[in-house]
């Protein structure tokens, strides 16, 4: 009978361990987790806050600060190739710097904090069988857009002698964040493979099926 009774004991926890919390993903930065009553507590703030129901939480590093933030999404809603959600972002008492206090309209609740949040759109953009989401088109259509990020994704383009060939290897092609053009430059964002480590505008010109990088900027958090 006590043997029964701590196998069931054993694989409860097991199912504890296993299961995710409460439904929600996670996507934490090294020294930055959550507990689950952590994360209990972020998800009712949200609520408070206005986001019916979380999709995922997300926290970051404000390097080169040991301060840390925590930012939660809500449940999408896809339109054609718009997708829209609501975002907030939590501060926790604990990874901010000392003597950091709530502002007028921002609701607490425990060490938790936050104001209102606010819409979050992007576009979808298909290449290559598979699909990505990019924050800002500006002044390009979505089908141009897809035509620059299929070259990327291809390997099919060449540095400038402005550009360093060694650093365009941090660039992760599969996360691009913005595309814009102004004349005849474009401009495309894309994230870095490491997580927290920034992102990188590069300068592009299309000729036909031939992209050259011109320039590379990185920005560091």
């Amino acid at each position: 009978m006590r043997i029964r009774m701590k196998t069931k004991l054993l694989i409860s926890f097991m199912l504890v361990l296993t299961i995710p919390s409460f439904g929600v993903e996670q996507d934490y930065a090294d020294g930055a987790i959550l507990t689950g009553g952590q994360e209990k507590e972020v998800i009712a703030l949200a609520r408070e806050c206005g986001i019916g129901e979380v999709l995922r939480i997300s926290t970051y590093n404000m390097f080169p600060t040991p301060f840390r933030g925590i930012t939660v999404r809500g449940v999408e809603q896809v339109k054609g190739r718009e997708v829209s959600c609501q975002v907030l972002n939590v501060s926790y008492l604990k990874w901010l710097e000392p003597g950091a206090r709530l502002q007028k309209g921002q609701v607490r609740r425990g060490d938790f904090w936050a104001g209102k949040p606010r819409a979050h759109k992007q576009t979808i953009l298909r290449t290559g069988g598979e699909e990505y989401r990019v924050g800002s088109l500006g002044g390009m259509t979505a089908e141009e857009c897809e035509t620059i990020l299929g070259l990327f994704l291809d390997g099919k383009y060449k540095p400038g002698p402005a550009v360093n060939s060694r650093m365009l290897r941090q660039v992760d092609w599969a996360r691009p964040l913005s595309f814009s053009r102004r004349g005849e430059s474009i401009t495309a964002g894309f994230q870095h493979k490491a997580k927290d480590s920034g992102f990188f505008d590069l300068q592009v010109r299309v000729a036909g099926k031939k992209l050259t990088i011109e320039q590379m900027f990185q920005a560091v958090p």
